[in-house]
């Protein structure tokens, strides 16, 4: 199979592959913008600072769901995954929407909103039609979220456009926290999973896997769920109160998963650190909403620490078994996994505690999550062109 058509062939190939891409690019622009002032992006129809966040968000952080998801429904479902011409379509929705916000001003807002949300219907309507297939309640909720992601950008579109007011903040949280939802649900799912195989392989007793209490993992799937439309609320208190609870249920959750085992095995420690900084960025949030902390270091611990972790995460153990190689994280992606939290701290410790130097601190948090990209660009690049190495080629 020719290379190009490969790359279309499943879709973590492309998705992540843009994923890294764009989080580079995106970075390089808005670190630049900090530190040159402006480097024209004076021309934006919004706030610099909320096209920064939205695309973050609806741009990078929807490629790595969109490949998440055509890589994973099939799996779970026993499906077939979607074809070349589907994949490129749906590729060139989200690459649309990516253009019609360039910080150049060149579109106009309406038609841009009109662009930008045709990606996430699309793809909810193809996993829709997979889930069906042998639907299961813990996998049709997941449904939820890209519908809370798609009124999240609707949200910020309308006043972008000029129609509301005041939504693009709430539309800007929801996007984010329905990130962290996701990130609470099927991280929530697959670190113990992934950590328990990894200790039978090893022969390590029973008694010693991570466990989880059924009442602690619902409390977290409701609490997980509720985050995005109590953002979209825009009663700061009710968000506060959910992301508090939703925190402590995942601090819980996590110190019954056996975290210290991981420590000489990336490819587990990435999830079990990206699960620490969920818990830690919800907590965070939710005293800043009562005046103990500050907001905006709460949202790099969830933005950098917890999404740019674990999406780094995900996608590189995915690339790995979908290409049949071990899982074992190669060198430059393990290292992109502490270069990542790095960045989170930083950006927290800059923003929390820093009297002096803070701009030196943001620049380091900005660079780092670029250097991030970059390693996992590296590792990622030669899964997503060439042929699976177990010979079962796609």
């Amino acid at each position: 199979m020719p290379a190009i058509l490969r790359l279309f062939s499943e879709g973590f190939r492309i998705f992540f592959l843009a994923a890294g891409v764009f989080g580079a690019g995106t970075g390089i622009l808005w670190t630049l913008s900090l530190w040159a002032g402006g480097a024209g992006m004076e021309a934006l129809p919004m706030p610099p600072s909320q096209w920064h966040a939205h695309e973050m968000i609806f741009g990078y952080g929807a490629a790595a769901i969109g490949g998440f998801f055509l890589t994973a429904v099939p799996n779970w479902t026993g499906t077939k995954g979607a074809r070349v011409g589907y994949i490129a379509g749906v590729f060139a929705l989200w690459l649309l929407g990516r253009m019609v916000l360039w910080p150049l001003g060149l579109v106009p807002p309406m038609i841009a909103m009109a662009v930008d949300l045709l990606f996430v219907p699309v793809l909810a309507l193809k996993i829709l039609s997979q889930l069906l297939k042998r639907p299961k309640p813990q996998n049709m909720i997941l449904l939820s979220m890209l519908v809370a992601l798609w009124v999240s950008n609707l949200l910020t579109h309308l006043e972008w456009a000029g129609l509301t007011d005041d939504t693009a903040r709430q539309g800007i949280l929801g996007g984010l926290m329905t990130l962290v939802g996701l990130i609470g649900v099927l991280g929530g799912r697959v670190t113990p999973a992934f950590t328990r195989n990894a200790m039978k392989r090893v022969g390590v007793a029973e008694a010693d896997w991570p466990n989880t209490p059924d009442g602690l993992n619902k409390a977290a799937i409701v609490t997980s769920l509720a985050l995005p439309w109590a953002a979209m609320s825009g009663v700061d208190v009710l968000l506060a109160i959910v992301a508090l609870v939703a925190g402590a249920v995942q601090l819980v959750r996590l110190a019954g998963w056996k975290s210290l085992w991981t420590a000489s095995q990336p490819i587990l420690w990435s999830l079990h650190s990206s699960m620490a900084f969920l818990a830690l960025g919800l907590i965070l949030w939710g005293l800043a909403e009562f005046g103990i902390g500050q907001e905006l270091a709460a949202i790099h611990v969830l933005g950098i620490g917890c999404v740019g972790g674990m999406t780094l995460a995900v996608m590189s153990r995915a690339a790995l078994g979908h290409t049949g190689r071990a899982l074992i994280a190669p060198a430059p992606m393990a290292w992109a996994y502490g270069v990542m939290a790095c960045a989170a701290l930083i950006r927290w410790i800059g923003q929390s505690f820093s009297t002096v130097g803070y701009d030196v601190l943001l620049l380091m948090s900005g660079g780092l999550w670029v250097a991030a990209m970059v390693l996992f660009l590296v590792a990622i690049y030669p899964m997503a062109i060439a042929p699976r190495v177990d010979g079962n080629s796609a």
